[in-house]
């Protein structure tokens, strides 16, 4: 069979590696595309800064925080998004997260299509960056304080949504891998907490337009304040969202995504647990164990048996017992895009490396 490159993770992920340097115009390039959403972490103990095309630049949002946004935006730390990457500041104190002198960063960056433009499938318009073909939309909404529903752009029913309000709220996720047909539960980011049953979303799932969100929760659909969310379609070859049970042992769990890894995010949905990230240029080769915490803003973790992982051809597989990936038991949702796949005329993923 002929295989054909459609959904290269460059094209529309990739995961970038780069040095601060502490001055303006220190442009971080051979992303693979030109990114419309951009995670940054220093890999010391600084907080993650997420940014994206519809905001702009210098609009920070934190993962590990419920902060409102733009309150870094006087300091330059991110200057703009270019044809094959973004370009970061000085700022103050060395670039506050994103160029600070010396220090090893991580940038994970996806595609959609520019600074977005006018939705209205929905009840209230919507600003919509979208990528259909990798599965990625960045929406801008004002929420209404009533039970409405707004346009993503996906074309499909998507299946994650994360949603941050531009002012001082927590980051609220969803998604069919926390078990529920209705989307009647929800995940924090910035926590710790446990799934816990909630309304958010009106207890009505997605469709291929329009996502519901219900009047009573400031989180995500206050009177008149702004928020901005990210969603996520499943795309075979590219990307899987799903869920596992941990067995407790070094010979863990493996994950089938139907394709390789490049990076995934794992949180224990049933126990308060730490969120962790892992992806293949912080760890290039197996066994991985080199960690980020996106509800956190400390350093990178390293060099603990217990939180290690595979990253197969066609999937991960624990190799460590550690509870925020592999308890006994525990239920886990994840996160996960692929590094270069290959996909045929029939549908099916190529799994080799």
């Amino acid at each position: 069979m002929a295989y054909t490159t459609i959904n290269k993770s460059t094209d529309y992920f990739n995961t970038k590696l780069y040095t601060g340097n502490g001055a303006d115009g220190n442009a971080v390039t051979n992303v693979g595309h030109s990114p419309d959403f951009v995670w940054i972490k220093q890999r010391n103990s600084m907080s993650h800064r997420l940014y994206d095309k519809i905001r702009g630049v210098n609009s920070a949002l934190i993962s590990n925080e419920s902060n409102a946004e733009d309150q870094y935006s006087a300091y330059g730390q991110f200057e703009s998004f270019d044809s094959d990457g973004f370009t970061v500041g000085a700022g103050t104190s060395n670039g506050h997260g994103t160029n600070e002198n010396g220090q090893s960063i991580v940038s994970w960056n996806w595609k959609a299509n520019g600074a977005g433009s006018a939705n209205t499938d929905g009840a209230v318009s919507t600003t919509v960056s979208v990528n259909t073909t990798a599965g990625f939309s960045i929406v801008k909404y004002t929420g209404t304080g009533t039970t409405t529903n707004f346009g993503h752009g996906l074309g499909v029913k998507p299946n994650v949504i994360l949603i941050k309000s531009l002012s001082s709220n927590d980051w609220v996720m969803n998604g069919d891998f926390l078990g529920s047909t209705t989307w009647q539960h929800k995940l924090i980011l910035n926590t710790t907490a446990a799934k816990a049953t909630a309304n958010n979303f009106n207890d009505q799932a997605p469709t291929n337009s329009v996502f519901y969100l219900n009047s009573a929760h400031g989180t995500t659909n206050g009177s008149g304040t702004e928020y901005i969310a990210y969603c996520f379609a499943e795309k075979t070859g590219y990307s899987k969202f799903g869920s596992y049970i941990g067995n407790g042992n070094a010979d863990g769990t493996f994950v089938y995504t139907g394709h390789s890894v490049a990076w995934v995010m794992i949180k224990q949905s049933n126990e308060a647990r730490d969120w962790v990230i892992y992806d293949n240029k912080r760890d290039t080769f197996n066994v991985g164990d080199n960690f980020l915490v996106p509800n956190s803003s400390n350093a990178e973790g390293s060099g603990n048996t217990s939180l290690q992982i595979d990253f197969l051809s066609n999937g991960f597989k624990l190799r460590g017992d550690n509870h925020a990936l592999n308890k006994s038991g525990g239920s886990y949702i994840y996160m996960a895009f692929a590094e270069a796949p290959l996909v045929g005329s029939n549908n099916v993923p190529c799994t080799a490396r």
